[in-house]
């Protein structure tokens, strides 16, 4: 299993951006989906984006869908989040999460999927 750490997240206003990634450790990194998850305080985990092993596919929230950008790089093990237009419903603390490395592992929004975490990062937007 690869080993997880987010970056640092965040203060931003509304209608701002932030981009927040995460490091992976581990030589299966390239063969698992990838995908970031948030929990805001009193609600449930919730799926946010994903992308499949080679970066080509990726699926959005619909809530993010068009705001945020998921990305990989294979080479440097690393999954990167750019959000734009950001919206105080917005603030939550950010996981991002790793599958099994099954080669073809295709983009997936179920938490139960993900066998790696990250330790989060909270992002925060001001009204």
């Amino acid at each position: 299993q690869v080993q997880l750490v987010e970056s640092e997240g965040g203060l931003v206003q509304a209608g701002g951006s932030l981009r927040v990634s995460c490091a992976a450790s581990g030589a299966t990194f390239s063969m698992s989906a990838m995908g970031w998850f948030r929990q805001a305080p009193g609600k449930e985990r919730e799926f946010v984006a994903g992308i499949n092993w080679s970066g080509i596919n990726t699926r959005y929230a619909d809530s993010v869908k068009g705001r945020f950008t998921i990305s990989r790089d294979n080479t440097e093990k690393i999954v990167s989040l750019q959000m734009t237009s950001l919206k105080p419903e917005d603030t939550a603390v950010y996981y991002c999460a790793a599958t099994s490395p099954k080669p073809g592992f295709g983009v997936t929004s179920l938490g139960s999927d993900y066998v790696s975490w990250g330790q989060g990062t909270q992002v925060t937007v001001s009204s």
